[in-house]
């Protein structure tokens, strides 16, 4: 692997993810780190011409989950070179698909994408969890669940948020995607506090099947090929923008 840091700023994460990914797996392309100064700027991977780009924000490339962070990031760009159909597959070509001749709100359409993300990040997560373990991921996963269930959306007399509250749909959702990969790999007893928090995740989102949900992200075939997957994305965006109410304001197509 050749992965390219920027000056002024430490190589111990990118070099340290790189070890451990390099134990089981490598990559082809070289990868070329920018790091952002908005602290608010998320962790993505982008793929061009034989290289790959890895941003991150500072704050993030400077946090205890930094290395965790960018190993996850290395096993998107296999997928990529893999040719993997998680990775290959246009979410906006499968709510096409979805969503033809049908409407759907916007706010939906914009929790598709989260979805199609999540379904990436389970094919990422299988090569991260097969060289790294999983305790700071399931930390990760439980303190970001319990932020969002904290936001959800109360009214109390006379109480005015000046936050933005988490949507309950979707919080219901990333509590299923966070279950389903948990236990698609063994993670968690019965009694682990990620079941709690669904649960309250769940009792928000009437209108969400949760089990459905978590069931669909821990069965995604492991040995999927193009036609199977887009199938499945297109099931599973549709299941959630058409079945957990509100008719739509904007057109899929």
């Amino acid at each position: 692997m050749d992965v390219r840091v920027p000056a002024g700023v430490s190589q111990d994460p990118f070099l340290g993810a790189q070890y451990l990914f390099e134990t089981e797996y490598d990559l082809d392309w070289p990868v070329i780190v920018t790091v952002r100064d908005n602290p608010d700027e998320r962790t993505w991977t982008a793929h061009y011409v034989e290289h790959h780009l890895l941003n991150i924000s500072r704050q993030a490339a400077s946090s205890a989950m930094a290395r965790e962070l960018v190993l996850h990031e290395y096993a998107h760009m296999y997928r990529y070179e893999q040719g993997h159909p998680s990775h290959l597959q246009s979410t906006a070509e499968a709510l096409v698909l979805a969503f033809t001749g049908r409407q759907v709100e916007q706010r939906k359409l914009t929790h598709c994408y989260q979805i199609a993300n999540h379904m990436k990040d389970i094919y990422a997560d299988d090569i991260t969890l097969d060289v790294y373990p999983a305790t700071k991921l399931l930390a990760f996963l439980e303190a970001s669940l319990a932020t969002a269930v904290a936001n959800r959306p109360i009214d109390r007399p006379g109480a005015v948020r000046h936050t933005p509250a988490a949507d309950p749909d979707i919080t219901a959702v990333n509590a299923a995607f966070a279950l389903g990969l948990a236990e698609r790999h063994d993670l968690i007893e019965p009694d682990h506090r990620l079941y709690e928090l669904a649960a309250i995740a769940a009792a928000d989102a009437p209108n969400v099947n949760l089990d459905s949900f978590k069931r669909r992200f821990r069965t995604l075939s492991r040995d999927t090929n193009t036609s199977e997957y887009r199938k499945a994305l297109v099931d599973i965006t549709r299941k959630y923008a058409m079945h957990t109410g509100g008719a739509g304001d904007a057109a899929a197509d």
